[in-house]
């Protein structure tokens, strides 16, 4: 799903378009590269084909179970969005929970009713520990579009890509969420290849994700924070990781998370900032 029309793809699903034609008109994509995506979705199993036309026969896409679970995930990245980059002229942005108001998600302990700060979540070995998944093979390049070619919608999930849809990027993220600062840790953790990390330290450098700072002059060496903004995308990396866990961890999760506040194992419900209930795919709209 790291993919920029995998992603749109998605979006749409969530605001019910399920047919070709419609997902063709909506993203501008070619035939082909539409047909593409739509066969590498479901078969992830996150897309599924239904007819619903015999004569001639039409089929449309919609949601499974595991796709639709993903709801989470898509609420952070609209919180995220909102919080840095408010454009009301996407539709994203005007969203309306069931009370009535324009709302921005909230990611909160189910436990305690606390909103989830990355600095109050630790982290310790769950049964899964150790097991790594397989990585699919890479099929294709990064695709570049020039920003101005994209509609508003397109730029939120644009910035949605640059930061999560690429494998070390993402891994990147998630180990400066552990402490890690410099290079070599970094490396070390991470078991990537030197200028991979170098390229993608320098990309979420320029995103405004991550800050470099100096520690050493001679010779020069700096080490890698989190910014403010990149803090904020901690609640879409637990989505992330708790939709993983329970789609793809076999063995079971490999960490679990404890809420240092109140002590228990961090389980999470999203809810509206306006009236504090929970969100849930029918209890939203957009205007």
């Amino acid at each position: 799903m790291g993919d920029r029309w995998a992603l749109m793809i998605l979006h749409l699903a969530f605001q019910r378009v399920r047919r070709f034609e419609d997902f063709q008109g909506r993203t501008g994509m070619a035939r082909s590269m539409l047909t593409d995506r739509l066969r590498r979705l479901e078969a992830g199993g996150v897309l599924e084909r239904r007819r619903y036309q015999n004569r001639p026969p039409r089929e449309e896409y919609r949601l499974t179970e595991r796709g639709a679970d993903l709801f989470g995930a898509a609420m952070m990245i609209t919180r995220w969005e909102k919080r840095w980059f408010l454009d009301l002229d996407i539709p994203a942005h005007r969203l309306v929970h069931s009370c009535g108001k324009l709302c921005t998600p909230e990611l909160r302990c189910r436990t305690c009713n606390a909103e989830v700060d990355a600095r109050e979540v630790s982290a310790e070995p769950g049964p899964g520990a150790g097991w790594d998944p397989p990585q699919p093979p890479r099929v294709q390049r990064r695709s570049v579009v020039d920003r101005g070619d994209l509609t508003a919608n397109q730029k939120m999930l644009e910035r949605a890509i640059e930061v999560l849809g690429d494998r070390w990027t993402a891994h990147t993220i998630a180990a400066a969420f552990t402490g890690l600062k410099r290079f070599n840790a970094l490396q070390e953790s991470l078991r990537v290849a030197p200028n991979i990390l170098s390229e993608r330290l320098a990309r979420l450098v320029d995103l405004g994700v991550l800050d470099r700072r100096p520690y050493q002059q001679r010779p020069e060496r700096f080490e890698y924070g989190l910014t403010a903004q990149g803090r904020d995308l901690f609640p879409i990396i637990l989505e992330l990781v708790r939709w993983g866990d329970r789609w793809l961890a076999k063995a079971g999760p490999p960490e679990v998370h404890r809420h240092k506040p109140c002590g228990a194992i961090l389980e999470t419900k999203i809810t509206c900032d306006q009236c504090g209930e929970e969100i849930v795919p029918e209890s939203t709209g957009l205007v």
